[in-house]
């Protein structure tokens, strides 16, 4: 089996250490390297040293210049919505014009606008518009993408998504994270009768979870916990039946407003609670306590026009695990651009450059069960791999809004350029 190595990087930022979330001041140290290279065989990273060290230990090696750019870990999505229909353009200007979420979804937009197109779509169709969303996000860093259900809302629908998500693994070289979102909202067709919210809840448990778990479609169950769509109660009692049937769980939590979405997140033992750009004192206590990692979208929030972002540096001095991720989404952060997220991790959430990359990658990685797998250049791990045009690592959330993504690599096959 022909090696083949990472040679003349400026830096090769390795985010090296133990294969678990990042707390406190072990964010501070993203291991850069200035005179290293990487040797990747069979798929995985087998060495990091000196070019002329890594040359005699693997004569025949093939060569990858990396010109002096950066190598970073390939960037880990940990929260993206990328299998929908059209995009929701409009909206954007209805906030303009003094609509919030909760208005835009009362007159049928938000949520449900999404979930009314993709049930009219096949999944040939759903396929065929992730394709090159995804492939967008590779070309901006991402290695790994976390990819959800959650806008059909009926059986067939949330199973067709699923399905779509599998066969997209099987076209593109990015590893996806598929996880099923049935309670992304209450159905508009359910909110109609007194009993039909029930009915629905219902329906997720007894149904389309088990049938989920049958099909082998996911990996994660997820509930958007909060005022307007599902209750406390009523997200334990989703995850509940989701973790007997051995899904992992997620939830969005305390986005616009604290709901004590965090704390159940904690309890229940999520692997990640998502947004939490409204999360309480006790909730950003319970995650500091807790081994779920708390996973920060500021782009979201940059898009909606709020001028509240979450509290992360109250979360990272309390103790907790911080990610981030795009929540690529047709509604609120139509972006594959994971390097602008690092800009507003910097400029917005105040975090420092090495703070924002290990919560990119390393914990990115955490907030998806596979720290002992990808987001760092360490002997043993997946050859995923990014490849920026910058000489210094504080570049890349410097140059925000600008791609300068060379390649991507992911088990070490070539994934974007």
């Amino acid at each position: 089996m022909t090696a083949t190595l990472f040679v003349n990087a400026s830096q090769v930022v390795t985010c090296s250490g133990p294969p678990r979330a990042r707390r406190g001041v072990e964010l501070l140290d993203a291991g850069i390297l200035t005179a290293a290279a990487v040797a990747v065989e069979g798929g995985r990273i087998v060495a990091v040293a000196g070019a002329a060290e890594l040359r005699r230990r693997f004569p025949g090696a093939e060569e990858v210049d990396c010109a002096h750019g950066v190598l970073t870990p390939g960037l880990v999505d940990s929260h993206t919505h990328a299998i929908f229909g059209k995009s929701r353009h409009e909206e954007q200007e209805m906030r303009a014009m003094g609509l919030d979420y909760m208005d835009i979804a009362r007159r049928g937009g938000g949520i449900h606008a999404s979930v009314r197109d993709l049930r009219d779509r096949s999944e040939d169709d759903l396929v065929a518009l992730a394709l090159p969303r995804l492939r967008r996000l590779a070309q901006y860093g991402a290695t790994t993408v976390e990819v959800k259900s959650g806008y059909g809302l009926t059986v067939d629908d949330e199973l067709k998504s699923l399905r779509a998500i599998q066969r997209l693994s099987l076209l593109l070289p990015l590893r996806l994270v598929p996880t099923f979102l049935g309670a992304h909202e209450i159905p508009q067709e359910a909110r109609a009768y007194p009993a039909g919210r029930a009915d629905y809840l219902s329906l997720i448990v007894k149904e389309m979870i088990p049938r989920v778990v049958e099909g082998g479609l996911a990996r994660f169950a997820d509930v958007f916990c909060g005022p307007g769509v599902l209750t406390i109660d009523e997200s334990r009692a989703v995850l509940t039946a989701a973790r007997e049937a051995g899904l992992r769980l997620k939830l969005h939590a305390d986005e616009l407003r604290p709901s004590g979405g965090a704390e159940l997140a904690a309890a229940l033992g999520a692997t990640s609670a998502d947004h939490l750009a409204a999360i309480s004192d006790n909730g950003i206590r319970a995650l500091a306590a807790s081994q779920t990692v708390a996973t920060l979208l500021p782009g979201t929030m940059l898009f909606l026009g709020k001028d509240r972002q979450a509290p992360a540096r109250a979360l990272i001095d309390g103790g907790a695990a911080v990610a981030l991720a795009t929540d690529f989404n047709p509604g609120t952060s139509p972006t594959p651009n994971f390097p602008l997220i690092l800009t507003l991790a910097v400029s917005q959430l105040h975090l420092s450059v090495s703070e924002a990359l290990l919560a990119a990658t390393v914990n990115g990685a955490a907030a998806l069960d596979l720290a002992h797998e990808t987001g760092q250049i360490a002997a043993g791990f997946s050859a995923d791999l990014a490849l920026f045009d910058i000489e210094d690592l504080r570049e890349l959330p410097y140059w925000y809004g600008d791609r300068r993504c060379r390649a991507t690599w992911v088990r070490g096959v070539p994934c974007a350029a």
